[in-house]
């Protein structure tokens, strides 16, 4: 798996990341949650993915914007991007115009779709498993933690991490493998806004975003 594949969400909360975060939003909701725990969330629409990519592997193979446009039906509406994308961009964020965060959010999201789908489309359904919850879901801040194999026989762990908001519990970072994608992408973004300007970032990420691929709304 190249560095680019290696998704998001680690067992534990990276220092960095979790200092970025507070800096970046306010901080998680506090008290009552509405809908599903973390784990039910995590789990039921992992599932609902790969039994969708278990019932047309056969096209997934042959065309990988099919299992993109399932991730961004099924998973990815559970994701905050926007939270996200302001983790990758950090102080960068602070500078960027309107257009250049909205830009960079869209960007930022089709390459979480198009990188993770690749991920998942090695797996199937019958083959995850979400291990026990650890933590305290007070604390607003969750990871659920899980394994998946690959046909090979290989034990993948594939874990979220999760912020509670006012909508529901939210993923903001998968790890794949021990690599945190969000992490992963700020080191690589980071080095480029320094030598090149976020905006000729932006403009290589927007050319680097599959034809066809669906669209971020909303």
């Amino acid at each position: 798996m190249t560095r680019r594949l290696a998704l998001v969400f680690a067992t534990l909360l990276l220092p960095a990341l979790a200092g970025a975060a507070r800096a970046a939003d306010p901080a998680p909701v506090a008290g009552a949650v509405p809908g599903p725990a973390p784990q039910e969330l995590i789990e039921t629409a992992a599932r609902k993915l790969l039994a969708a990519i278990d019932a047309d592997r056969e096209q997934v193979r042959k065309d990988p914007a099919v299992v993109r446009g399932l991730v961004d039906q099924i998973l990815l509406p559970h994701f905050d991007t926007d939270y996200s994308a302001r983790l990758v961009l950090g102080k960068n964020w602070r500078d960027a115009t309107p257009e250049q965060r909205q830009r960079f959010i869209d960007a930022f999201y089709q390459s979480l779709l198009r990188n993770y789908g690749s991920s998942l489309a090695e797996f199937t359904a019958d083959r995850m498993k979400v291990l026990p919850f650890r933590g305290d879901l007070a604390s607003g801040q969750a990871v659920v933690r899980t394994e998946v194999k690959r046909s090979s026989g290989q034990v993948v762990p594939v874990n979220y991490t999760l912020r509670a908001t006012s909508g529901g519990w939210k993923a903001w970072d998968v790890t794949i493998e021990g690599i945190s994608y969000v992490r992963n992408f700020r080191n690589d973004v980071g080095t480029e806004i320094e030598q090149k300007g976020l905006q000729a970032l932006i403009e290589r990420l927007e050319k680097e975003n599959p034809v066809g691929a669906p669209r971020k709304t909303g």
